[in-house]
């Protein structure tokens, strides 16, 4: 048997419909020119992950399974399953997403060509899996472009220039055995990054590899994982860049001007600011206004005033901010069954707009009562459209940190 050219190497937990999929995919599709090896680490799934593994292998598909004894985090058996990799070369492949066969053996010829590069990143595609199309492309660029090794500043600029995410790559097996571990504070990829340049030159290539799957023909509602991270990771970016340039400084055979840290600096700053721009999109597609206002605040405070989604949230965000604040305060109140709306005039849309900010429906609205018995007082929480109505209700009994006025609600808020 000839040594092995390419490891695909796969992290999977609890999916075992989707890695049939991708086994399906690599065994029927992937007709490369080399000897390959799939690589399968199993982070310690409940289900028939491992029978899907033999029902492979006994198709001839040259398949290597190793499984965690406990459920050790994505990035951990991330890291792991490329250790286990025997190949030149490795090559991460998602269990729910797919290769391009005929560009990762460019990808191969290349590296093959360029024995000093330590990896060959691409950008990649959004590729909906049911339609059979490519819906768009995660960054792009025009040509191949090679940084030498150590030549962070230029790759540096290359990054936050042109947003890149170097999260695609083609790995040389001899540079990886340093460059890649467990990573927590910093984003991996960024650091990852840094180590393979630390080692030899690192390429950018134009040509996509990679499909990322947005529409699946296995579960069509399944979240895509990476928008999570894009939700809540954005210091996790910073500190990736800051770690990137920390390894520049660290090998650099001079001390850098305290100037050229401060410029780095704002870049990376700039760099966050616009990923948390992002975050903000997604957490207002999910209609979670009250984070939503968090990121407003601070890329207000950042200087990201002008940004477009920050300027379309100034003529909406302080009533939904106002008013999922009062479902949250509701849902969050022991023993609160009902929430009383006095001097509301359309109280039917409140209500709507209530219950689509998250409202529980076990929480009954209503118009003010007559005369609460002191049981429905204390099991009451109440919404007064104006400040001086809260004495009526605290005179019939009901808990004064409970009835909440409008100005209770958006004192806090402050947009401009």
């Amino acid at each position: 048997m000839d040594s092995i050219k390419l490891s695909i190497c796969i992290p999977t937990f609890n999916r075992a419909a989707f890695l049939t999929k991708a086994l399906t995919h690599v065994l029927n599709d992937c007709k490369f020119p080399f000897a390959y090896e799939v690589v399968v680490s199993d982070n310690a799934s409940t289900d028939n992950t491992r029978d899907i593994v033999e029902q492979f292998r006994e198709k001839g598909l040259p398949i290597h399974y190793f499984r965690q004894v406990e459920n050790v985090g994505y990035e951990r058996n991330l890291t792991g399953v490329f250790r286990r990799g025997r190949g030149d070369y490795l090559v991460y492949l998602s269990d729910d997403d797919l290769l391009i066969p005929e560009a990762v053996v460019e990808t191969v010829r290349y590296l093959d060509a360029n024995p000093d590069a330590t990896a060959a990143y691409a950008p990649w595609d959004l590729y909906d899996e049911v339609a059979r199309i490519k819906v768009a492309q995660f960054y792009a660029q025009s040509i191949d472009l090679k940084f030498a090794q150590r030549n962070f500043v230029e790759a540096f600029s290359f990054l936050v220039d042109n947003h890149i995410f170097p999260e695609i790559a083609i790995y040389r097996a001899s540079a990886l055995r340093s460059a890649m571990v467990p990573r927590y504070f910093c984003f991996w990829a960024f650091v990852y990054l840094a180590h393979f340049l630390d080692q030899g030159s690192v390429a950018f290539l134009a040509r996509p590899f990679y499909r990322s799957v947005t529409v699946s023909s296995v579960r069509r509602d399944r979240e895509q994982a990476g928008n999570e991270e894009v939700m809540v990771a954005w210091d996790r970016y910073r500190g990736g860049l800051e770690y990137f340039m920390g390894m520049a400084i660290g090998r650099s055979p001079t001390p850098m001007p305290p100037a050229q840290v401060a410029a780095y600096t704002d870049m990376i700053k700039t760099f966050t600011l616009i990923r948390m721009s992002v975050a903000l999109r997604f957490w207002v597609a999910r209609k979670d206004y009250l984070r939503s206002y968090e990121l407003f605040c601070r890329l207000n405070f950042g200087g990201l005033h002008d940004n477009p989604t920050v300027q379309s949230l100034k003529g909406s965000l302080l009533l939904m901010v106002a008013v999922q604040t009062l479902a949250r305060i509701a849902n969050a109140t022991a023993s609160v069954d009902r929430l009383v709306l006095a001097g509301v005039k359309d109280l039917p849309s409140l209500e709507s707009l209530l219950r689509e900010l998250e409202l529980e429906p076990r929480i009954a609205v209503t118009p003010e009562p007559p005369q609460p018995s002191a049981e429905d007082a204390s099991r009451s929480i109440v919404f007064v459209a104006e400040d001086a109505d809260r004495r009526r209700f605290l005179d019939r009994g009901y808990s004064p940190n409970l009835v909440l006025s409008e100005d209770d609600l958006v004192k806090t808020i402050i947009i401009r």
